[in-house]
This record gives C-alpha cells, sequence and structure tokens, in this order.
C-alpha cells in the first residue's frame, strides 16, 4: 500500500522553507495524529526513539545516541528488493544529494533481511549507489531489533502495522523525519519526488529551528 500521509510543514522565520504553518508537528503514535507543541505541549514522557544497537556498512556499532543532535531521514529496504526498494534509493540519494555538505543531516536505512544483508553485502551495495560514508548509514543486525525499531519506535507502517504478527515481513515505502530530540516530525512517501521534496524543506526547517 503506498501511503499518503505527508508532513504537515513548517515555515521558519530564518529561511523560506516551503512550509505552510508556524512549525512542524510532533507524532507519537502509528495513527499519526499531529501534535502541535503550542496548544498540547511536548512532556518529557512524549515519544522518542527508544535505545536500540545496531551495526552499519563498515560494521561500526550504531545507537540511538547517534540520533542525538542530528536530523535523521529513516526508511526499511532490502538489497535484494526487485520492487519498491531500487526507486526509494534513487529518491533517498535526492535527499543525500541536498545536503552532502551539512553534516546536521543523516540518513538510517534499515534492512529487513538481516539474515542476507551482512555488513559486506551492505558495504558493497552502499559502494554501488553513491552512499557517503557518515551521512547515510545502511543498518542490520538483530531481526528483532530492527522490526521492533520499525513498528513500534519509528511506526513506519502507520496504523497498518498495529495489527501485524512480529514476525510478518515489513515492507513499506515511507521515509520518516526524526528530529535532534529523536522525537517523530513526519512522514513521506518515499517513492513520490513531490513528498520527496517536502521531506527536504521540512529537514531544513528543523536544522534552520536550532
Amino acid at each position: 500500500m503506498i501511503s499518503m500521509i505527508w508532513s504537515v510543514t513548517a515555515c521558519s522565520s530564518k529561511v523560506d522553507s516551503g512550509s505552510r504553518v508556524p512549525q512542524l508537528p510532533f507524532y507519537q503514535e502509528a495513527t499519526y495524529t499531529p501534535v502541535w507543541e503550542e496548544s498540547e505541549g511536548i512532556s518529557d514522557d512524549f515519544h522518542q526513539i527508544a535505545p536500540f544497537e545496531l551495526y552499519n556498512q563498515f560494521g561500526d556499532t550504531i545507537t540511538e545516541k547517534l540520533l542525538d543532535e542530528k536530523v535523521t531521514v529513516v526508511d526499511f529496504f532490502f538489497t535484494i528488493c526487485p520492487g519498491i526498494c531500487p526507486k526509494m534509493t534513487s529518491n533517498m540519494k535526492l535527499v543525500q544529494e541536498a545536503f552532502a555538505s551539512q553534516e546536521q543531516l543523516q540518513i538510517l536505512s534499515h534492512t529487513v533481511t538481516p539474515r542476507y544483508d551482512s555488513i559486506p553485502v551492505l558495504n558493497a551495495y552502499a559502494a554501488n549507489h553513491g552512499v557517503i560514508p557518515g551521512k547515510w548509514h545502511l543498518l542490520t543486525g538483530e531481526r528483532s531489533v530492527i522490526y521492533e525499531l520499525g513498528r513500534n519506535q519509528y511506526f513506519i507502517e502507520e496504523d497498518l502495522g498495529l495489527n501485524k504478527d512480529p514476525e510478518e515481513f515489513i515492507h513499506t515505502e515511507n521515509f520518516v523525519l526524526i528530529d535532534q530530540n529523536r522525537r517523530i516530525r513526519g512522514i513521506y512517501n518515499g517513492l513520490n519526488k513531490t513528498s520527496v521534496q517536502q521531506l527536504i524543506k521540512d529537514a531544513r526547517t528543523l536544522m534552520a529551528d536550532r
């Protein structure tokens, strides 16, 4: 299913981001119902990405601490996917290119087939697709950790994932935008270039608001 949920976008007094409201909303559950900081408040117990430990294409340990103080774009894929993943990778490269010289933004792509997508496999995939080291991390590790992150932390399948069995395969085109405090700020259709361009604008808004 191709998600049609996009982030409600924001503007900053510092930049013309192409956004339409004073700030980006927050999201804390799988229905992606927006929460506005001014009207509802964002308390200490508001949803943040929980601790995790995975490994990137170089074998480096990646934890939730990498998300601190950076804007992060997240997706889930697998290297031998013949369907939506090549298009997602192509569109994620647009994000990488937009922020190639800006360290404040990074990309995390999680494999949903970690038994196949080992560190060497991810390294080769990265080399073949122009992935910039340190900018775009391709992640593998324990399947249970990856699927917990996808379904219960990033809500990558939106509310479609609420009733799925933990063993059921994750396969979604969604990109998720995470702010510098590990909080969800938007979800986008990674197959749609207009949606991806909106993600880029929203990421710039988050960076400018710091």
